[in-house]
Formats: structure tokens, sequence, C-alpha cells
């Protein structure tokens, strides 16, 4: 469901949301925001869910690219692990490192969800986010590869 200008909205509450919502070291469960009079539906919320992070921009270890696709030290990434589907939901602040409480894959923030611990073979795709014209983050783009583990079935 993300495209390029769909508005980032909090789960629960869809209120979108502005860099300003997000201190360092803050952590937020996002969804895309639906057009009026559509209804959001469970299944969606399963593959759309993201999980924004603020950190200080100094502190990514990103190439020129995925750098771009951050916004003021704030990064986002599908929330659905890369091994078995499980929502990961774990963040350690002090290490920067998003934890799947189901096999223990774990997750760099800084170097792009790289894996550095566990059975998940891949990262976590990266959302490129910035801004609309009235300051509220936004997507630049879908997802650039598939979100899941990849044993789900993919629609072209």
């Amino acid at each position: 469901s993300w495209e390029a200008g769909t508005r980032l909205v909090t789960d629960p509450g869809d209120r979108p949301i502005k860099p300003s919502d997000l201190e360092i070291g803050a952590v937020a469960q996002v969804l895309p925001e639906l057009p009026a009079g559509k209804e959001r539906k469970l299944e969606d919320i399963g593959k759309d869910a993201v999980l924004l992070i603020r950190i200080r921009p100094a502190e990514f270890q990103l190439d020129a690219e995925r750098l771009s696709w951050t916004h003021e030290g704030i990064i986002a990434f599908s929330k659905i692990c890369s091994h078995m589907g499980c929502a990961v939901a774990l963040y350690e602040q002090t290490t920067k490192h998003l934890l799947c409480p189901c096999h223990q894959s774990t997750f760099d923030v800084t170097r792009a969800a790289k894996v550095i611990f566990g059975p998940s073979a891949r990262p976590l795709p990266q959302l490129a986010i910035t801004v609309d014209d009235e300051g509220y983050l936004v997507a630049q783009a879908p997802f650039n590869e598939p979100v899941g583990p990849s044993f789900w079935e993919r629609s072209s």
C-alpha cells in the first residue's frame, strides 16, 4: 500500500507525523494513510506496518543513496521480519539494534538494518521517506524490495 507521497500515520490513531514528533531514540509504528472512504484491512496492516526510528544523523553508516532515504535522522523499516514474518518489535537504543523476538534475528539500524545475528538471511526492507509541503513525513516511493520472508507468495 506504500506509494510515493503516501503520508505516514500513527498506529493506532491514524494521525500524520512530523519529524518534530520524534525525539532522538524514539521509535514509532506507522501505517500508510488511507484515502477517504477506504477501510484498513487486517491483512494490509500485517504487510504495511513500518517502524520509524530517530537517531543522530552522524550515527548512520549508509551509502549516499540509502542516506537520501532518511530524513533528519529518521529512518523507516518494514516491521515484518525477513526470516519468518514475525513482528520486529524490540529496539535497543544503546546499540541501535532491532530484534525479532521469534528467532532473535538482530538488525543494525545504523547500517540499513543489516543482519548482525540470527537466522534472517537479508536486511529489513527500508522505506524511503521525506516530508511533504505541509511538513508531514511521506514515502518517497514504494518499498524497493519485497516485504516479509522469501517464502511469502508475491503478486506481480
